[in-house]
């Protein structure tokens, strides 16, 4: 799956990690839309704010972000806010490119 962003992307050699990418590429571009659509609803939010928002696991969603940042339609506002465990976390915005993607087709 060389096509990462696009397609979900995988470590290792082993196998495992890429039947894992497999196994989530069918539904990979709607959990990028449910996180755009998520993101457009509710304003900027940590990933584990846009996860207690959605039906969706953090598992599914994380890489969804890098993913999604990649392909330029979200970036860190600058701003932290402390997660659930007490750590730091990035607070995720729609760049233009996203708001479009997130009120057409992503």
């Amino acid at each position: 799956m060389s096509n990462y962003p696009f397609a979900p992307g995988f470590k290792g050699h082993d196998g495992t990690s890429e039947a894992a990418a497999q196994s989530i590429d069918q539904v990979a571009g709607r959990l990028r839309r449910v996180v755009l659509a998520t993101l457009a609803a509710h304003g900027s939010m940590t990933m584990l704010e846009a996860v207690a928002r959605t039906p969706f696991t953090r598992e599914s969603l994380q890489p969804r972000f890098s993913e999604l940042r990649k392909m330029g339609l979200i970036e860190p506002t600058g701003e932290r806010r402390p997660n659930p465990s007490g750590r730091s976390a990035l607070v995720w915005q729609l760049t233009p490119q996203g708001r479009e993607a997130a009120h057409g087709s992503a």
